[in-house]
């Protein structure tokens, strides 16, 4: 996503503007997008949301599927527009990004990429004001990177809960496209068996931790499988019975 990611500085970005996103052609590349818990119940009415095991940090972390092939993004439009009510924050966040300044520091540095489309000289609104403090662009694009850092934070704990609990199972169901069954592999979903038979006390906790609403929103959200096999073939979307139908595949291959 990023061409050329650096800190933000209010002397090499003096002058420097920036301009809406009117097209997000950059994240065309990109078939998945980190998602945080706080996002399952919006984006599950459209993505499907997963689990990637992330076996070097040992532990797993929430997508949403945007393709189903490696640099595809069926949510792109010609005009590079989002087709979908709801874009992922990682996705909004763009230009800026958050960096860690060392590996063992828990302080932050905001970044910029440099090379982004929407990065200018010319046009667009300023980063830092004459006298070189940071304008409301820069105050509000640190609030809310300091919010996602904060979501990412609770979605850490929330997916290494479910890891401790072994709730995991691959994902391992079917989709028709190009006239063809092919199989979706490669993740992880949430067990249902196993979670409906946890002791009432862990359900409890569960319940506690506020997370049964994303588990079932992840769970909800591997319909719309589906979905981005009806785009790949260039449909529409799920018809009210097409998606009861697809529930029903679901419930089915998930074990």
């Amino acid at each position: 996503m990023f061409k050329k990611l650096v800190p933000l500085n209010k002397d090499a970005h003096a002058g420097t503007k920036v301009l809406p996103i009117n097209s997000f052609s950059f994240a065309k590349p990109f078939h998945i997008a980190s998602m945080m818990v706080q996002e399952f119940a919006r984006a599950a009415s459209v993505y499907p949301i997963v689990f990637l095991e992330d076996k070097e940090q040992d532990e797993f972390k929430p997508v949403a599927m945007l393709g189903l092939e490696a640099g595809e993004n069926l949510f792109i439009a010609d005009d590079g527009s989002w087709k979908a009510s709801y874009v992922p924050a990682i996705i909004r966040r763009y230009p800026f990004a958050l960096a860690r300044n060392s590996e063992q520091s828990e302080q932050f540095t905001v970044c910029i990429d440099e090379d982004a489309e929407v990065v200018s000289k010319d046009e667009g609104k300023e980063l830092f004001n004459s006298a070189g403090e940071p304008t409301e662009v820069v105050e509000n694009v640190k609030k809310y990177l300091g919010e996602m850092h904060q979501m990412e934070m609770f979605t850490k704990t929330f997916s290494h809960f479910l890891a401790e609990n072994n709730l995991f199972t691959p994902l391992n169901m079917r989709v028709r496209y190009h006239g063809q069954i092919r199989n979706v592999t490669g993740c992880y979903v949430v067990n249902e068996e196993r979670l409906n038979n946890l002791s009432d006390k862990k359900f409890l906790e569960i319940r506690e931790k506020r997370y049964l609403a994303p588990i079932f929103a992840h769970l909800t959200s591997l319909s719309q499988l589906e979905r981005l096999a009806m785009l790949k073939d260039g449909q529409a979307g799920l018809t009210p019975s097409e998606s009861d139908d697809v529930e029903g595949k679901k419930e089915e291959n998930v074990h």
